[in-house]
């Protein structure tokens, strides 16, 4: 039994392996499922500026499809100094016992939240070089991925989960709270059937899909620190805010793990219909959200 045991264990962590983590899955899916709703003019021109991806100088890092360049942002991350610039922007700390507020989390607008800001606009504005178009293309379309989960907007001073050990069914140490909303969990949602895009879209109404689509980038935001403290952290931990004991190591059941799927494909799906408006916004009318401070003209 021992044996057995043992070997569950390590087949849960090789299904956990980065490979399947939502840094490369589920961005994936998050594209896939911007990319069947995007209008196919918003498509024909994505692929026109998605074959300029070979001006970013990133061949081990493509972006000749919108799945591809889900992950760009992440891919370069072993480049070192040329893009270590970027570390901060694929989330946002927000404190989630305390009321909600993007300020300290997004000073000088690095985080997650005001990167998809700007990048819209970059990817929006036609009189950039084509070069800068396409990386800001890749960067949106990770980082709406991104928001998309709660641990990349909400967290209790413990990097985004990072510090908080967690059991994952039978799997204990070398967890995490982050790691297992950042793979394990999600992975397990999408795939559940009915899985894959048209899946995940199935059921649901155009009125259904207008309401996850819409709002602002701070709307969205605010529910991914929502979903921190409702979801993530009050499922592993029960109070959420309270202090917890050096060596303490939070759990999450299966039976949780099965509660839990519904609410996280529609966390997936959101990221989706949100990211395919704003790729109709930035590509087809030239819109984009304005810049902090500037009023409408």
């Amino acid at each position: 039994m021992p044996i057995i045991r043992l070997l569950a264990a390590l087949l849960a962590l090789t299904a956990a392996a980065p490979a399947a983590a939502y840094w490369e899955y589920t961005h994936r899916m998050v594209a896939s499922i911007a990319w069947d709703q995007i209008k196919p003019e918003t498509r024909t021109k994505l692929r026109a500026l998605m074959r300029e991806g070979a001006r970013l100088e990133t061949p081990e890092c493509p972006v000749g499809t919108l799945e591809d360049a889900s992950v760009w942002a992440d891919c370069i991350k072993p480049m070192g100094d040329r893009f270590s610039y970027q570390s901060s922007w694929h989330y946002q700390n927000v404190n989630i016992c305390k009321p909600f507020s993007l300020r300290d989390a997004c000073k000088d607008g690095n985080c997650v939240s005001a990167q998809i800001d700007r990048n819209a606009r970059l990817l929006a504005d036609k009189k950039l070089p084509v070069r800068e178009r396409v990386m800001a293309l890749a960067y949106l379309v990770h980082f709406v991925g991104d928001l998309a989960q709660p641990m990349h907007g909400g967290d209790r001073g413990d990097l985004g989960g990072n510090q908080v050990p967690v059991t994952y069914g039978i799997v204990e140490g070398r967890t995490n709270l982050h790691g297992i909303w950042d793979g394990w969990i999600p992975e397990r949602a999408v795939t559940s059937p009915p899985g894959g895009v048209k899946g995940l879209l199935s059921g649901v109404t155009p009125a259904q899909k207008a309401e996850l689509a819409s709002g602002t980038v701070e709307d969205w935001s605010r529910k991914a620190w929502e979903n921190a403290r409702t979801y993530a952290y009050t499922t592993a931990l029960g109070d959420p805010c309270r202090e917890r004991g050096k060596d303490e190591r939070g759990v999450v059941t299966e039976a949780e793990v099965q509660a839990l799927i519904p609410a996280v494909r529609q966390q997936v799906l959101a990221g989706g219909l949100r990211l395919a408006r704003m790729l109709d916004d930035a590509i087809l009318r030239g819109q984009a959200p304005q810049r902090p401070g500037r009023s409408s003209e």
